[in-house]
C-alpha cells in the first residue's frame, strides 16, 4: 500500500510543480504585459518629464512640480500589485509587496502631497529619480519575462542598479520625511486628541518618527535580499553562457 502512495504523493508534487511553471493563464498574461507596459510607460513620461523641466529651467530645484500629477497617478496605480498577488496571478508575496507598495504611496499622500513646504525639498527629487529609474528598469523586467524574451542588459539592470538606487532612494525618503516633521508638530496633521466621542488619540508626528526608525532594521534586510537574489540570478547567467 505504501508504493501507490509514494506515486501518487510524487504525482501530485508534480503536478503542483508543473502548475507554477506555467505561471498565470494567458488572459492573466496578457493582462499583466498591458499592465507593465503602460506602467514602463508611464515612470517613462515622468522621466521625460523631469529631464525637460530641468533643460528649461536649468535647474533641479523644484523639479517635483513638473512631475507632481503623473507621479501619484502611476505611484498610485502600483496598488493593483497587491492585488495581482493576492488573487495569484502573480507568485510574490502579499505581504512584502504590500509593505514595498503601500510605503511608497504613504510618500508619495501623507507626506509629500500633504506637507506642502516640503515639495521644494532636494530630498524630494532625490527619492523621486531613484524611483523612476528603478521603475523603468523594473516594469521592463516584467515585461519582457512575461514575453519569454528577456534581454540580458535588462536582467543585469534589474539587480544591478539597486546597489546603488535603493541607498539614494531610502535616502531621500528618509530627508523627505525628517523635512515634515516641523511642519506637522506645528500644524498637528493627521492627529487626533483627547477628548474626543471615539476616547482615541492618535499623534501623526510621533507617527513618523516611528516610521523613520522602522527603516533600521528593514532596509538592511531587504537590501541583502536583493544582493544573495543578484549573485543567485546572475552566477546562474554566466554558468549558463560558459556552457
Amino acid at each position: 500500500m505504501s508504493a501507490p502512495a509514494m506515486g501518487t504523493t510524487k504525482t501530485a508534487h508534480s503536478d503542483v510543480a508543473a502548475k507554477k511553471k506555467r505561471g498565470p493563464g494567458a488572459l492573466a498574461t496578457a493582462y499583466l504585459v498591458i499592465y507593465n507596459v503602460v506602467m514602463t510607460a508611464g515612470w517613462l513620461v515622468i522621466a521625460v518629464g523631469l529631464v525637460r523641466a530641468y533643460l528649461v529651467r536649468g535647474s533641479y530645484h523644484g523639479l517635483y512640480f513638473s512631475i507632481e500629477k503623473p507621479l501619484k497617478f502611476f505611484q498610485t496605480g502600483a496598488l493593483l500589485e497587491i492585488l495581482h498577488c493576492a488573487v495569484g496571478i502573480v507568485p510574490s508575496s502579499v505581504v512584502l509587496t504590500g509593505f514595498q507598495v503601500l510605503s511608497r504611496v504613504f510618500l508619495t499622500w501623507a507626506v509629500t502631497h500633504s506637507v506642502r513646504e516640503v515639495q521644494s525639498e532636494d530630498s524630494v527629487l532625490l527619492f523621486v529619480s531613484a524611483w523612476t529609474i528603478t521603475e523603468i528598469i523594473r516594469y521592463s523586467f516584467y515585461t519582457f519575462s512575461l514575453l519569454n524574451h528577456l534581454p540580458y542588459l535588462i536582467k543585469w539592470a534589474r539587480y544591478t542598479f539597486f546597489l546603488v538606487l535603493y541607498p539614494m532612494g531610502v535616502t531621500g525618503e528618509l530627508l523627505t520625511i525628517y523635512a515634515a516633521l516641523p511642519y506637522v508638530q506645528k500644524t498637528g496633521l493627521y492627529s487626533v486628541t483627547l477628548p474626543n466621542k471615539y476616547n482615541f488619540s492618535f499623534d501623526y508626528y510621533t507617527f513618523l518618527i516611528l516610521t523613520m526608525v522602522s527603516y533600521i532594521p528593514l532596509f538592511p534586510q531587504l537590501y541583502f535580499h536583493m544582493m544573495r537574489q543578484r549573485k543567485k540570478v546572475l552566477a546562474h547567467v554566466e554558468e549558463y553562457k560558459t556552457e
